[in-house]
């Protein structure tokens, strides 16, 4: 079924598009020139391409029926082409190495933009957010795992291939947890959602606990929040592993920002500061080099929608 939230204000030029297609939910928004969501809608994402195709154009012509639509533009989680017209693959989707923008394009009789999601919430960042006014910096997706973004003077930095920057996979532990990449001790099986459960594993005959075996992130956040010895300790080691990693990111960068973003974001209270003191201490020529800031991002779960309708917009207008 359906969920529609219409807004009072109808009939706004330069509205454009945006959807966040997850594995679970497929979210539509209607995003006007200044970043604001006007209009949304969501349904359950479908498992066959087709059926996901047909909820697309049902969501725009929904959508539309309300308001003129100048562009559609779709953020997803996967590996595009170059040019971002083809999924090569995107693992909790239906579409393998499919034409999704031409397919849509024809079928929507509008113009379609694809990017991939953390892309999306950097660029809806950048434009109306935390890195406004940015012009070398880093935003970071921490959720599930930890999807990147690199800026270079407002452009998007995808590589020779298009599958830049994979800081998520950066091995931050040799030989240590098993990561779904195929290698070991990858920075997301530290410093992700899907991390925290293990190191709890790991923690839990060292401290005091109210937590129950086999606790998910939220239950972890939601105890440390209560001063759960265990709790903090784990959100302490979080942060301790993330650090890490954005200071090999800086190394090799030297952004000025780096923007935390994604699911995981909204704790950031819980690990951020020692986040920071890690990369510190860990960067080299620590205490006589500028650092860059290290800030959480604005827009929460929106950023994706509103970062690739924004595109959509821009690459409509030329």
């Amino acid at each position: 079924m359906l969920e529609h939230t219409p807004s009072a204000e109808d009939g706004r030029s330069g509205l454009t598009i945006g959807f966040d297609i997850g594995g679970t939910n497929l979210r539509a928004a209607v995003i006007d020139p200044a970043g604001e969501i006007v209009d949304s809608m969501s349904v359950p994402t479908a498992a066959e391409a087709r059926e996901l195709e047909d909820d697309i154009v049902r969501c725009v012509d929904s959508l539309a029926a309300s308001h003129d639509i100048d562009a559609v533009g779709l953020a997803l989680a996967g590996f595009l082409d170059p040019e971002c017209e083809i999924v090569r693959f995107a693992p909790h989707l239906p579409w393998r190495d499919a034409p999704v923008r031409e397919i849509l394009s024809k079928r929507l009789d509008v113009p379609v933009r694809l990017e991939h999601d953390a892309n999306s919430a950097a660029w809806g960042e950048w434009r109306f957010g935390a890195g406004r006014g940015a012009k070398e910096w880093v935003f970071f997706a921490v959720g599930t795992g930890i999807g990147a973004t690199l800026f270079n003077d407002g452009t998007i930095y995808r590589g020779a291939f298009g599958t830049a920057p994979e800081f998520g996979h950066l091995v931050v532990s040799p030989g240590g947890r098993q990561c779904s990449c195929g290698k070991r001790g990858c920075l997301e099986r530290y410093a992700s959602g899907t991390a925290l459960p293990d190191t709890c594993a790991d923690l839990r005959g060292d401290f005091e606990t109210t937590l129950p075996e086999n606790p998910s992130g939220e239950e972890i956040t939601v105890a440390a929040r209560r001063g759960d010895p265990l709790g903090l300790a784990v959100m302490d080691n979080f942060g301790q592993w993330l650090g890490q990693g954005l200071s090999m990111v800086a190394d090799v960068l030297d952004p000025e920002l780096i923007v935390i973003g994604g699911g995981v974001s909204k704790d950031a209270d819980l690990y951020l500061d020692r986040a920071r003191e890690a990369m510190a201490s860990q960067i080299v020529g620590a205490g006589h080099r500028p650092l860059a800031r290290v800030a959480t991002a604005k827009l929460g779960s929106a950023a994706g929608m509103i970062g690739v309708a924004d595109l959509a917009r821009q690459e409509h207008r030329g």
